[in-house]
């Protein structure tokens, strides 16, 4: 094979026991996530916001961004639970630029992965610890999702990685929800089979065991949009889609039907300004719509400090350096203006 081992990496013992989560941290996580799936099996009637920077690209910016969140989250909390973006892995079309804070825990050094698992182990429980929210990080390598299986909220599977067979088994063992998104081809049944394998039990390896697993009944669809064969986006929120849907859910067995709406890739043709927008037509289909009212169960927002994007490397404190993002003062006003439209 033509693979240099590079370093051996601690197993999820040694690291958890060099960066243990607290124990007041664990149940303060337990309740939220008692809450959060309240509201997937419709015993809670909030609304979740899963939103923050396209990726997590430096610990200070992304506290701050986190920590406006949480005053904002307690001024909402009846009619809002926010779910901070931490997403500490960065998917590449072509496979070059920067692979998230995973890869890179300082994007202007080389790769170190061993650095990079400890940075986002303890960039997660900086969230939970000092602002009271468990986060949201996207599931693109299944094996390291152990290093952040107790104190991640919620987990996404991605459009490039919804039909592959690792991640949905290792979905079905997860304890907290897992959005499925649909594939960027917008193939509603490739999504829709992703969830009911997640929910399924399965036996399979996994970081050298063979293990069981119980399903994931939680496990939902998340609509991102999508690119047809010449390349140009395609949105899937509209009324039409979100009801139609719906109706594909009914057809099957499954357990705690939900969708949540991405606003921001192929749905806003990457326009990130088009996000609040696109919010308040979702919000009009869920209040126009009894199904859809009790079907969508939150929104995906891209938003940090500043809005726009730069270059790796660039000055601007809080400004994305992969996909653009809301900036700060656009997202709080449309968190407030979602709060008052539920």
């Amino acid at each position: 094979m033509n693979i240099t081992y590079v370093k051996r990496i601690p197993s999820v013992d040694e690291i958890v026991a060099e960066m243990p989560c607290p124990a007041d941290v664990k149940a303060l996580k337990v309740q939220r996530d008692r809450q959060i799936k309240d509201v997937f099996e419709g015993k809670d009637d909030r609304f979740l916001l899963i939103i923050g920077p396209c990726s997590a690209d430096n610990e200070a910016s992304v506290c701050d961004y986190i920590g406006r969140l949480a005053r904002v989250q307690e001024k909402v909390a009846d009619r809002i639970i926010i779910i901070p973006r931490i997403y500490t892995n960065k998917p590449r079309t072509t496979g070059g630029g920067y692979k998230g804070m995973v890869h890179q825990p300082d994007p202007e050094k080389k790769t170190d992965l061993y650095e990079g698992i400890k940075a986002i182990r303890k960039l997660h429980i900086k969230a939970l610890q000092e602002f009271g929210m468990p986060a949201a990080d996207e599931m693109l390598y299944p094996e390291n999702y152990v290093y952040l299986a107790d104190v991640l909220a919620y987990n996404a599977i991605g459009a490039r990685s919804v039909e592959d067979q690792l991640h949905r088994l290792t979905a079905s063992g997860v304890n907290t929800p897992v959005g499925m998104k649909n594939p960027t081809s917008g193939d509603l049944s490739v999504m829709l089979n992703s969830i009911t394998a997640a929910q399924m039990a399965h036996s399979f390896i996994y970081n050298k065991w063979e293990v069981k697993t119980a399903g994931n009944p939680y496990a939902h669809a998340i609509l991102r949009g999508a690119v047809n064969t010449q390349g140009r986006n395609i949105p899937n929120y509209h009324y039409e889609d979100l009801i139609g849907l719906a109706r594909e859910y009914e057809k099957r067995d499954l357990k705690n039907p939900a969708i949540i709406v991405d606003t921001n890739h192929a749905n806003s043709s990457k326009r990130f300004f088009e996000q609040p927008r696109i919010a308040g037509e979702v919000l009009r289909s869920r209040r126009y719509d009894d199904v859809l009212r009790k079907m969508i169960k939150g929104l995906m927002i891209e938003s940090y400090l500043e809005e726009g994007r730069q270059d790796v490397g660039g000055s601007v404190y809080g400004k994305s350096i992969t996909d653009a993002c809301l900036g700060w003062v656009d997202s709080e006003k449309l968190i407030y203006d979602i709060a008052e439209s539920l």
